[in-house]
């Protein structure tokens, strides 16, 4: 008996924005890991020619396909290397607000509220509700490198989910793909965290030798 593949409802341009999404995830896991036991530096900020168009690009895919304003902002500011990836982060998060209020709206103007399912809404609503605050203290905590590492892992995961479903691969396929790549990047999370403590060990050693010189 033949074994069906999950269905998807993937545009044909979707395999192709994940793919680009995919590999900045890449690029902000390649750029950081680079850096070995060194201090991320952030020189300058992000212009207005940089931010407008991810706007633009964010909530226009967030409002067609459900979700994007996160994925393209935050893999790309991460990329640029201009702003910390906390800074990163809590800027996508505070101005997806707005954005998702508009599309709202502009979903209850066109379609009326038929076109949403309020006990699913509900739902999601409470469950984001309970993570946030704990997520955003996280984010808060965690060092740069770590953090830069966690999201870029969670962009690849997300956007390899994606890319394998359009592209028709079946269940256990998926489920071995995503396997794998969450094993290497927990691996990835962990020698990350090693090399921070590392880094804060010898900084404490190194600073009664700077105060007495």
């Amino acid at each position: 008996m033949r074994r069906s593949s999950p269905v998807s409802t993937a545009t044909p341009a979707t395999p192709w924005i994940s793919g680009l999404l995919l590999a900045l995830g890449v690029y902000v896991i390649w750029r950081f890991l680079a850096l070995g036991g060194a201090r991320p530096t952030f020189k300058g900020r992000p212009g207005k020619g940089l931010l407008v168009p991810i706007g633009l690009v964010g909530g226009a895919l967030d409002a067609i396909g459900g979700g994007g304003w996160g994925p393209v902002g935050t893999t790309t500011l991460l990329s640029s290397g201009r702003l910390e990836p906390r800074k990163v982060v809590g800027s996508i998060d505070t101005s997806e607000f707005v954005v998702a209020v508009g599309g709202s709206l502009g979903f209850l103007f066109a379609l009326g509220s038929q076109g949403i399912e309020w006990s699913i809404a509900g739902a999601l609503l409470v469950g984001g509700i309970i993570a946030a605050p704990f997520a955003a203290w996280l984010v808060k905590i965690l060092p740069a490198k770590v953090l830069a590492i966690a999201a870029g892992g969670i962009i690849i995961l997300t956007n390899a989910r994606t890319i394998s479903l359009a592209l028709g691969a079946s269940t256990p396929v998926v489920s071995t793909i995503l396997a794998a790549l969450a094993l290497g990047w927990i691996s990835l999370l962990i020698h990350v965290v090693r090399l921070e403590r590392r880094t804060r060990r010898a900084e404490a050693a190194a600073e009664p030798v700077g105060a007495e010189a």
